[in-house]
Order: structure tokens, then sequence, then C-alpha cells
């Protein structure tokens, strides 16, 4: 479990294509500095395995579902790559419950530059508008950000100075794509309603 404040802006030391599958070496010293083999670090938002351990460097493995749902398929050796601890149980919760699961992919269709920060929008994958809401929170690439406007086919988020920064949002550019995770609790409620109403249309039609 992560809570989407970045910790560190890593890089892409090498990438080893295994078929199906892909070993990714991040250089990252804050996050490796009392990491461990099994332990889980977020790398864009999405929750890897740690399988070893240098200097100032992890190694993971990436299976074909993760490369195909999120855009570390996409990474080249020298990439910028948002990096995040697990969170401890007791920690703050500075930014909201993220699990490192990817929902999808969005592109960044518009960056409307202000004068110390900058509005950004986003496309929305189809049948993902009800996952956000105005001042929601959604995870991009593993930050915590709160929803400026939400629209059926897009959304925007306001990035302060520090999110430009200190990860990659701050380079990204239109087209280029991102890892979205909705808010967790938004799905729970969907499936809960789902499962519900099945429930409701099966004893309705038992009892005609």
């Amino acid at each position: 479990m992560f809570t989407g404040i970045v910790e560190e802006l890593g890089s892409i030391v090498a990438i080893e294509v295994l078929g199906d599958s892909a070993r990714l070496v991040v250089s990252g010293p804050l996050v490796t500095s009392d990491a461990g083999r099994g332990d889980s670090i977020a790398v864009n938002g999405c929750c890897l395995t740690v399988i070893e351990q240098g200097a100032g460097t992890f190694t993971a493995d990436v299976m074909l579902e993760t490369l195909s749902r999120t855009n570390l398929g996409e990474l080249a050796p020298g990439q910028p790559v948002n990096l995040e601890r697990a969170a401890r149980v007791g920690d703050r919760l500075g930014g909201h419950i993220v699990q490192g699961h990817v929902d999808a992919t969005a592109a960044i269709v518009a960056r409307e530059p202000g004068e110390r920060w900058e509005v950004v929008r986003f496309a929305l994958p189809p049948d993902a508008a009800q996952y956000v809401v105005t001042k929601g929170s959604i995870a991009v690439d593993g930050v915590s950000l709160t929803v400026v406007e939400a629209a059926d086919d897009s959304f925007t988020v306001s990035l302060i100075p520090e999110t430009l920064e200190v990860t990659t949002l701050g380079a990204k550019r239109v087209g280029e794509l991102v890892n979205i995770e909705f808010d967790i609790i938004g799905k729970y409620v969907e499936r809960l309603v789902q499962v519900r109403a099945a429930k409701s249309e099966g004893s309705t039609q038992e009892s005609v």
C-alpha cells in the first residue's frame, strides 16, 4: 500500500526483455536505503517487488500483464521514474490510499501553464468516467492528485511547483502516456452495487 507521495525521482538503469516479461534495474538511492528482497516499491505508480538490491539500485521483474496495462513497457534506460516505498502503519497519510495496481493508461491532451503552477488535462479511457469525480483523488504515475474538473472523456489536475519539480509530471509532454489508478473506494462501491443489483434481479425472476 502507498500514499501517492513520491519520495524520489529515480531513473531506469537497464531493461532486460525476457520473452513475455522484463527485468528492470532502477536507480533510487533513497528508496533502496532500507529496502530488501521482497519489499515493495512503486515505480510510476506500479507496485513492484524487489528481487535484488545493489549500490543505490534495485531489480524487479515485470510481467506481461503489467507491461500491457501500464507505461512501464515504454521505458528506456536513462528515463526518470517516480519512486515510493510502501507505507508504514502509523505514518502520516499525506496523499490517499494507493494500491500500486494501475487501472489504465491515459494520454496527456493539454498543458496550460500558469504563473507558478500548471493545469494538465488527461484523456479518460472508455467507460472510466464513473471513477473520476471533481475534487476526488486520483493517482497519476503514482502521484496523488486532486481532480480539478471531471468530464465524460477527460479530467484535469493542477500541478504545484513542488510536483512539477520532483516528479516526472513536470517534463511529460502532450501525447505521452501516464499510469492511472482510480480511487479504490469508488471501485469497491461500484462492485457492491453491481452484486446487489444482480441478486435483486435474480430474486425478482424467481418470484415471477
